[in-house]
């Protein structure tokens, strides 16, 4: 009784909570919408302005060392001393002046490489004071490639993030061309160590935000995630996989983006924008252009993530108009109870006892309103199913006994059914001719032969001329089961008349026999046309003596294979008993020693399997040919069926099948 109050009770919250929540879905799209919109424009404001701060801020320090680098490759002391480097007085001035350079560099730190000599000079705070070179550089060394890169740019500076190996220093380096005149005589600069650079301008600690540092090439010279640094990108080598637009989802975002930083170049007084999907999310980019550095810096916002708006207000917003929601239900789940739970549940009372077979209820006073009509209702139905419970008892007493006798003779008559068909069953097996096959053949011979029901449609055929020759084959009559069956008995007088008639030295002149002859039975039975009465045939006539074997098929091939290969002989195009006449003719090949001759029908050919229900396919068939043909006959004959069974799997069989193979001993 309580769960059918419940249940009520909250069938009527439900309805009420579903019309509100109708009511509120078309405001609350719209809402949502202006939220984007709002959230959108926000967004943009917000990525545009912490780029163009980011730009500043970068610029500052960077275009400071930068200026102090080129003052430094043009110094000169630098100069003379690089055009002779053993010359020990010059080489004190230079780095004497040197050491006010390094102090004002921003990481106090300051190399120059001899292009002539490639002797590396690198001078820093944390380091002491040498005027002895570092290291000397090697074209040939893969991390030596920078500098000689730097070399062959045209532009008298580049800026590149790079991992010195030697000195196991990660750092921005500003690398400074040194001239005489035209000719390249040096490289001079300092370095930003990186972790301090990212901590600074790169790791702002807001969620869903990301400021990102291109080359002018779209190379990535800063991210917080280093491992998607181009390294020595500034230095001419190139990483396609490290750029910003690998990290984007498709073709045309990486256009838009080469399209965004040409814009950005075109004017770098402003941010640009575009909206893209970065490494699997949907993010607004903001790209400014720095001319000074070649450098493009980028903000992506994930919109989804960043704190762009506050989300107080919203929550305050949600949490009255929750509690409104829950106000109203609580008053109309009070109404729904006092007006229709209560009533209902001395009803369900008396409807509890009607049920349980006691029909001298006492039902509450009928009113006036829709339950006391339902209360009358009740008091009627009562009287109603105390007459009709015996009837109903009496009748069904009756037809069950009446059931059950038609349940025993049609379990008598399935029986017999079931005894006619395998006595059937031992009839067809009685037709096949395994004893001779078997006497002729011995072990040079299987038979897979296993019909989709007790009986079927398929049948093979075999018979003797002499110790030498003989005629083999296998024939597939339409339909299986008892249709099938009686099939195979009209095929099986048609052939071994055909064979009396015509002899064995002739496949296509028995088929064609036993076409015309099942032709003229079935027109002599008058078959309904809706019964399929075509079979395919294959016979192969051998003449162990000559080495030969003569081939005839309707529709069924003969397959050979000595493992190293598999041929195949095609029989006709058209079956027996087709509507138009099929044309068979002989087809010899000599036989060779070692190799295994197959005949089967389409029932193993095209037996569902596999993962998609496919059938097992004539390429399938003549690979497993192919893996066991030298095996001996017993062992072939487990590893087809085997091949088959495990290639069905759980589908059904489709077809009868039969599997005849032979090799002449």
């Amino acid at each position: 009784m309580p769960a059918f109050g419940f249940g009520l009770r909250a069938k009527s919250l439900l309805a009420l909570l579903l019309a509100c929540l109708f009511a509120l879905l078309p405001t609350g799209f719209i809402g949502w919408q202006v939220l984007q919109g709002v959230q959108s424009h926000f967004g943009l404001a917000y990525a545009k302005n912490l780029t163009q701060l980011n730009r500043q801020n970068i610029l500052a320090p960077v275009s400071r060392d930068l200026a102090l680098a080129r003052l430094l490759a043009r110094s000169l002391l630098a100069r003379q001393w690089l055009l002779e480097e053993d010359n020990t007085a010059k080489r004190e001035l230079f780095f004497r002046e040197a050491e006010h350079y390094r102090q004002g560099f921003s990481d106090q730190n300051y190399f120059l490489i001899s292009a002539l000599s490639r002797n590396y000079f690198l001078n820093a705070k944390d380091k002491p004071h040498s005027q002895q070179p570092r290291y000397r550089l090697d074209p040939e060394k893969t991390e030596d490639a920078w500098f000689f890169n730097s070399l062959e740019h045209t532009q008298d500076y580049n800026i590149n993030v790079n991992t010195d190996v030697h000195m196991g220093i990660t750092q921005v380096w500003l690398n400074v061309i040194v001239r005489e005149g035209e000719r390249k005589i040096g490289l001079a600069g300092t370095g930003l160590n990186l972790t301090g650079f990212l901590k600074e301008f790169i790791a702002t600690g807001e969620p869903g935000v990301t400021p990102i540092i291109l080359d002018s090439q779209g190379a990535i010279q800063a991210h917080p995630d280093t491992r998607l640094i181009a390294f020595n990108s500034g230095s001419g080598t190139r990483n396609q996989a490290k750029t910003l637009a690998s990290l984007l989802d498709s073709a045309q975002q990486r256009r838009a983006l080469e399209q965004t930083m040409a814009a950005a170049q075109a004017k770098p007084a402003l941010a640009h924008s575009l909206w893209v999907n970065l490494q699997g999310k949907r993010q607004l980019l903001a790209l400014a252009y720095i001319p000074e550095l070649r450098w493009h810096l980028v903000t992506a916002v994930d919109l989804n993530e960043a704190q762009i708006m506050e989300p107080g207000w919203a929550l305050a917003v949600t949490g009255v108009l929750a509690l409104l929601l829950l106000v109203l239900l609580l008053a109309f789940g009070a109404a729904v109870e006092r007006v229709v739970l209560k009533p209902l549940r001395t009803l369900h009372q008396s409807a509890t006892a009607l049920a349980e077979g006691n029909y001298q209820v006492s039902l509450p006073p009928p009113g006036r309103d829709e339950l006391g009509d339902l209360n009358r209702a009740f008091g009627t139905m009562a009287s109603q199913i105390k007459a009709n419970t015996k009837q109903l008892e009496d009748k069904v007493r009756e037809r069950t006994q009446k059931l059950e006798q038609a349940n025993r003779d049609m379990a008598s008559a399935h029986q017999k059914i079931n005894d006619s068909i395998d006595y059937a069953s031992l009839i067809q097996r009685a037709m096949l001719p395994s004893g001779q096959l078997s006497d002729m053949l011995g072990a040079h011979h299987f038979v897979l032969w296993h019909p989709r029901d007790v009986v079927g449609g398929d049948f093979y055929l075999f018979r003797a001329q002499d110790d030498e020759r003989y005629l083999i084959g296998v024939v597939d009559c339409a339909g299986h089961g008892v249709p099938g069956a009686l099939m195979t008995m009209l095929a099986r007088a048609a052939f071994d008349d055909a064979m009396n008639r015509q002899g064995l030295d002739s496949p296509a002149a028995l088929l064609g026999h036993a076409d015309a002859s099942l032709r003229e039975m079935i027109q002599q039975s008058e078959l309904p046309r809706a019964i399929a009465t075509n079979m395919d045939a294959g016979l192969a006539y051998i003449d162990r003596k000559a080495g030969q074997l003569r081939y005839a098929g309707a529709k069924i091939a003969l397959y050979w294979s000595d493992g190293a290969e598999v041929g195949e002989i095609k029989g006709g195009r058209r079956p027996l008993c087709d509507r138009k006449l099929g044309v068979y003719s002989d087809q010899t090949l000599e036989m060779r020693p070692g190799t295994t001759y197959y005949l089967v029908t389409d029932g193993y050919l095209d037996q569902a399997g596999g993962e998609l229900g496919y059938g097992f396919g004539n390429s399938r068939f003549a690979a497993l040919l192919q893996e066991h043909a030298r095996l001996p006959m017993q062992e072939q004959a487990a590893a087809l069926n085997q091949a088959l069974e495990a290639y069905r799997g759980d589908h059904q069989q489709r077809d009868d099948i039969t599997l005849l193979s032979f090799r002449i001993g």
